[in-house]
């Protein structure tokens, strides 16, 4: 059986607990669980990433309790927290006490401006990276900072997504 039809058939415990790894907004893995069963990969990918672009701003704070502030590790054992330690390993690898010093400085600055974590889809980048976006995102007003959001949280929701297909 392959990931897709393994995954359409899926008990709904642990369908919930695998999406809910992938974004802890539920409304996204109720999106998603409803449309099963999917005929293959691209259509539970295209039906994921719907769900994400769908998502009202309390999902998506919903979603964001979820992720540690960017350069701290993720803690506990939980799915979600091994997969955002992973996420930001590479960053963390490539930082100078400087600019580990500039993220939280440019973590404090955002929460205090917008009120929430902030998130960036973290794979593949450098902390220096991280933190330009951190502070080009700042002058950001609330409507586009929350659109910004959506969208890295619907890219990490799919990253997720794709990690639980392959694990299947």
């Amino acid at each position: 059986m392959g990931a897709v039809e393994t995954f359409n058939a899926l008990p709904e415990e642990r369908l919930r607990a695998e999406l809910l790894a992938c974004c802890a907004a539920p409304a996204w893995g109720a999106a998603i669980a409803a449309k099963r069963p999917f005929p293959d990969r691209a259509g539970l990918l295209a039906a994921a990433d719907a769900a994400g672009r769908g998502l009202s701003w309390e999902d998506v704070l919903a979603g964001l309790s979820a992720h540690p502030r960017i350069g701290e590790r993720a803690a506990g054992d939980s799915q979600e927290a091994a997969w955002s330690r992973t996420e930001q390993s590479a960053a963390a690898q490539t930082a100078d006490d400087t600019t580990r010093a500039a993220l939280v400085e440019a973590n404090r600055a955002y929460e205090e401006r917008f009120g929430h974590v902030f998130l960036i889809f973290a794979s593949g980048r450098s902390q220096a990276e991280i933190l330009a976006a951190a502070r080009e995102r700042l002058g950001n007003d609330e409507a586009a900072e929350r659109a910004v959001v959506t969208g890295e949280l619907r890219q990490i929701a799919l990253l997720r997504l794709e990690r639980v297909l392959d694990a299947l």
